[in-house]
């Protein structure tokens, strides 16, 4: 077993408003958070977790926010002491300059972007994605799509299964990572739309292990369908091949020290948990995370 353990789905905040910001969104997901929201709590539960390195997923709620986004994106990519955090852009279908914008990511060094259907609101087979989609393909941009619903928003269905296959279709043949096993709570769609799909990976983030609700009674403690049981979690690994399937919590959504153990504690060979822990993250970002080999 590798020592080593990349996260690649991970989000943070500017200091001055993670507290404001994680309050809303554990008020609006009844979902606690188990970091402050900043690149320091990042920091810190790497350490107690033993990431090596995190991948951190901005999400553009607003167009206006996608300049300020990759500017920080670039920023800690760029700086030394930022070692052991990646950072992935970010950008809103809506933005006028998405093409420029695009470029400007690929020019940077930026492996790739964040899209996020439901908090975007917009579907994700708008002509408006496909087209990103159909760049990032040409440039050779990851993407990093929320799969599946939203525990903050029950019944949208903007990023189903069925709807990022079609948005696939008509963009070409992308690299894509779906978060929450493809799909979350849809798990069943998400293998039979993209188990045997060429270049769509699929991460582990809030899909593992006990939900934790914040405690306002709209979720009880443990609710056991909101998450994959074990054997589900490991048919799809098989179902997909574990050398598709990366690491991810959706820190601070989840805790990176009961993600690892909960891999850890399934029964998948030494080579498999090498693959999700490790190995493909490392294959899949390239040469921008030598270092974390």
């Amino acid at each position: 077993m590798t020592s080593k353990v990349i996260d690649v789905h991970t989000h943070t905040f500017p200091e001055k408003i993670a507290a404001h910001a994680l309050e809303v969104l554990s008020h609006n997901s009844h979902t606690r958070p188990f970091s402050d929201g900043t690149v320091k709590g990042l920091r810190a539960s790497m350490s107690e977790a033993g990431v090596t390195l995190s991948v951190i997923q901005p999400v553009a709620t607003r167009p206006e926010q996608v300049r300020n986004i990759n500017d920080t994106a670039m920023k800690i990519n760029a700086e030394g002491e930022s070692a052991g955090i990646l950072s992935f852009g970010g950008i809103h279908p809506d933005f006028s300059d998405w093409d420029m914008e695009l470029s400007r990511i690929h020019e940077n060094g930026i492996v790739g972007i964040k899209i996020h259907p439901v908090y975007q609101g917009v579907p994700i087979d708008d002509e408006r994605y496909v087209r990103i989609l159909a760049r990032a393909r040409e440039l050779g941009l990851l993407v990093m799509i929320h799969a599946g619903f939203d525990i903050g928003f029950p019944e949208n269905d903007y990023a189903l299964p069925e709807r990022i296959s079609r948005a696939l279709d008509m963009a070409g043949n992308c690299r894509v990572i779906l978060a929450h096993m493809g799909g979350w709570r849809c798990w069943d769609d998400a293998v039979r739309f993209f188990a045997g799909r060429e270049n769509v990976y699929i991460d582990t983030a809030f899909s593992l292990g006990k939900f934790v609700p914040n405690g306002d009674g709209y979720y009880s403690d443990g609710d056991e369908c909101m998450m994959l049981r074990d054997d589900e979690f490991v048919g799809m690994v098989r179902a997909f091949g574990s050398e598709r399937v990366l690491f991810g919590t959706d820190l601070p959504w989840a805790s990176q020290s009961d993600c690892v153990r909960a891999v850890m504690s399934l029964g998948l060979s030494d080579d498999e948990k090498r693959n999700i822990l490790h190995d493909n993250a490392l294959k899949i970002l390239g040469t921008s995370i030598t270092a974390y080999s």
